[in-house]
């Protein structure tokens, strides 16, 4: 049977890289808490900055919560492939049997071995095509909040430059009016934090979620080389299957046949053994027959018996 490599790790991986940088994010906010608060909480005129970069944020952790989660289910298929694999070459009869019966790997082995006992053809590309299909749904939050994240900067942006032209406006409308010029700082500045932000939260999301899908591709990929090497020999009624298989009988059969030609030959020599055997035997019970017949007609002569022909 071929045998087959797999990533037990990889999501692991991922997540501990993961771990790693939140713990860098959350000593650099402590170092540089004082620089943070001026940009992002002090002498802030308006709630637009709070709310955008909120909200920025509150997107950032909510995909990057789905992205764990993505992960941890990934990282426990994987070790559902490895002890499928496992579990195959100890008892390739029942291999689903020491896995999670909810994994991708059982599933797949329960479609296939179904369509077998019914002698249903079973089309490989058919079931591939079937189980991507069902997984990209599975990280669509992920992906959406990957394409419209840097996008919640452009929009962040553009509303602290309309404050600012608002306060431009004022400005030039009434150059006495107070808080006009301070409008248009707090404008500009919101629209450099949100930007910030923004990229910021890109930067790391946009990593991890492109570790996500390699994760995905990772445990695909390893189920269709399964699928491939191991299910699809066994249980696939094609030609080109039945002619391995009629093959491979031939193939036992003919060991057969020459272990059934040894054994004749094996009785044969045995049998010439036990003749030969018989044939001493014969030859050395002979002379004590004649003893015998010897000793029968001296005990009649001396007790006077009557011999068998007087009976």
């Amino acid at each position: 049977m071929p045998m087959t490599e797999f990533k037990h790790n990889f999501s692991r991986g991922v997540l501990v890289r993961l771990v790693i940088v939140l713990v860098i994010a959350a000593l650099v906010f402590a170092l540089s808490a004082d620089f943070i608060a001026n940009v992002y909480l002090r002498n802030q005129l308006t709630y637009v900055g709070w709310i955008i970069n909120g909200g920025i944020l509150a997107l950032f952790f909510l995909g990057l919560g789905r992205i764990v989660a993505a992960l941890v289910r990934y990282g426990r298929e994987e070790r559902a492939l490895a002890e499928f694999v496992d579990a195959w070459k100890e008892d390739s009869f029942r291999p689903a049997a020491h896995v999670d019966r909810r994994s991708i790997i059982a599933r797949r082995f329960e479609a296939i071995l179904g369509l077998s006992r019914v002698k249903a053809p079973i089309n490989h590309s058919a079931l591939a095509a079937t189980l991507v299909a069902r997984e990209s749904t599975a990280i669509s939050l992920p992906k959406f909040v990957n394409n419209i994240l840097i996008l919640t900067g452009v929009f962040g942006t553009i509303v602290s430059l309309s404050i600012a032209l608002i306060g431009a406006s004022n400005i030039l409308g009434d150059a006495q009016q107070p808080g006009s010029m301070g409008m248009v700082i707090h404008g500009m500045s919101t629209a450099l934090s949100t930007t910030i932000t923004a990229i910021v939260c890109y930067l790391v999301y946009g990593y991890f979620y492109l570790k996500l899908t390699d994760a995905q591709t990772q445990v695909l990929s390893d189920v269709e080389q399964v699928t491939t090497l191991y299910l699809m020999p066994r249980y696939a009624h094609s030609p080109d299957n039945l002619m391995e298989r009629v093959y491979g009988l031939v193939q036992g059969l003919t060991e057969v046949t020459e272990m059934m030609r040894t054994a004749q030959a094996d009785y044969l020599e045995a049998g010439t053994q036990l003749q030969g055997l018989l044939s001493i035997l014969n030859h050395r019970t002979k002379p004590m027959s004649e003893d015998i017949r010897s000793i029968k007609q001296i005990l009649r002569e001396g007790f006077r018996l009557p011999g068998p022909e007087e009976h």
